[in-house]
């Protein structure tokens, strides 16, 4: 399992990203200081760090010289939002920067970037009576294989990596078709229903009145 430290002060967004990640599938762990945070890097192994840069003893910047020599990619997620701010912290190592206040679902997919360009993803993820390889990206229920269109098979995973988690139309257009949602909903709605249909998640993969949809699955 993928295994994330998330380095944040403030224990009320630090518990808030621990749930969904967990959501998601991945192992979490909470430091809410920089030494506190420099010790379980020393002590343990992570796939991935999520780092505060506003932190109370050693702040994310100097914390970012001792993460370096391990390798470990790290996203910094902060307040700190000026231009000037964002080229520092990806100067200094980090592959990504997110600025508060964020989205859940943007979070996720930067988390997924990160990972799948050092190659730490799950390469099978068995959900709902599904197995999922994201290396073949082929997709099995009961040994036979479901043919998808890339698409489907991208609004697959994009429901089993937020599972539980209500996705806005919106959001699931924006990161699927990669483009401006324009209020039409009939493509994500064409698209979920023949994606129920062919995978059998009619009573699971369900809609959200005035939001869009959720994948209802029990851990």
């Amino acid at each position: 399992m993928i295994r994330i430290l998330i380095v944040e002060d403030e224990k009320p967004i630090s518990k808030l990203i621990e749930m969904n990640l967990a959501a998601a599938g991945y192992e979490c762990e909470c430091a809410f200081t920089g030494t506190e945070a420099a010790v379980k890097i020393e002590d343990n192994q992570y796939d991935l760090i999520l780092l505060d840069i506003m932190l109370p003893q050693i702040d994310g910047y100097e914390l970012m010289e001792y993460i370096r020599p391990y390798g470990i990619p790290t996203i910094f997620i902060t307040a700190k939002s000026a231009v000037a701010d964002r080229v520092k912290g990806l100067r200094a190592g980090a592959e990504d920067y997110l600025v508060k206040p964020f989205e859940i679902i943007e979070l996720l997919a930067r988390v997924e970037t990160v990972l799948r360009r050092f190659h730490k993803e799950e390469e099978q993820i068995a959900i709902g009576g599904l197995v999922i390889d994201t290396g073949s990206r082929t997709v099995k229920k009961d040994g036979e294989e479901i043919r998808l269109t890339k698409k489907e098979y991208e609004l697959l995973l994009l429901f089993v990596r937020n599972k539980n988690i209500a996705l806005f139309r919106d959001n699931i257009y924006e990161r699927i078709w990669e483009g401006d949602y324009d209020g039409n909903s009939r493509t994500v709605d064409l698209h979920v229903q023949r994606l129920r249909k062919k995978v059998g998640w009619e009573d699971k993969l369900t809609a959200v009145y005035k939001i869009g949809y959720r994948l209802e699955v029990q851990d």
